[in-house]
């Protein structure tokens, strides 16, 4: 596990940490830095089984992934500072914010949440973590997440595989405890295309806050991508600090 800061502005006033989907790394947000202003200091995790923590095995539950990315923020956490997550970063955010508040009495400014079923609704889908390997493939193709080149891979997919089915295991045995709705706003993110997680979904993390607002994206469960422009013009405004140009 580990923690990589993308910028280093000594005039950044708070800090975003930012959790990646199932089976992705923190090369996702490479470009975020540049794309955000100085005041905002981008800190993307790396989780184990992963991009530089490859030969880390990757964690199959959340509560022991939560207990080991806790104490790698604390350091960090003496300024202001905001989690994003998209998909089962959501869900990590989420839980990480909780136990920040339990454990420490801290919490984050803002929670956003991308592409993420709210955590006290089951998923209505049958698990995929366990299935044979044709089937766990034929999955992954249908959401689209992963690229054709790669599935088409086999010696990368070997790689993958362990990743993905660890990622989908962290969600799918995941279960939720009622806790006091977090003291942070939460702003979910959704997209007006995803087949994966519904608008009813989303509004679901209203019963998570007091302070709570829903923004849809043009694009599928990976608008995180394709509508990144409009992602992070609307993070830099709900953080209050203007975008970049």
């Amino acid at each position: 596990m580990i923690l990589q800061l993308l910028s280093t502005y000594s005039s950044s006033s708070l800090r975003l940490f930012c959790f990646p989907y199932a089976g992705s790394s923190s090369l996702i947000f490479r470009t975020w830095a540049s794309c955000l202003p100085e005041s905002i200091e981008v800190c993307p995790v790396e989780l184990s089984g992963r991009g530089t923590q490859m030969k880390s095995a990757p964690f199959t539950q959340m509560a022991p992934l939560v207990n080991a990315v806790t104490p790698i923020l604390l350091p960090y956490l003496d300024k202001p500072f905001a989690f994003f997550g998209h998909s089962m970063g959501g869900l990590l955010s989420f839980e990480l914010a909780r136990q920040l508040r339990r454990e420490h009495g801290i919490s984050p400014i803002h929670l956003f949440v991308s592409a993420s079923r709210a955590p006290q609704i089951s998923s209505k889908k049958p698990p995929i973590h366990a299935l044979p390997e044709t089937e766990f493939k034929q999955e992954l193709r249908r959401l689209n997440g992963t690229p054709a080149s790669v599935l088409e891979n086999n010696e990368l997919m070997q790689l993958l595989i362990p990743i993905l089915r660890a990622d989908f295991a962290v969600l799918e045995t995941y279960a939720y405890t009622s806790e006091a709705p977090l003291e942070c706003p939460i702003t979910a993110f959704g997209g007006l295309q995803d087949q994966e997680v519904s608008l009813e979904e989303l509004q679901g993390w209203r019963e998570q806050t007091k302070a709570f607002s829903l923004q849809m994206f043009p694009g599928d469960h990976f608008f995180i991508h394709s509508a990144q422009a409009l992602l992070l013009k609307t993070l830099a405004e709900s953080l209050k600090a203007p975008t970049c140009t």
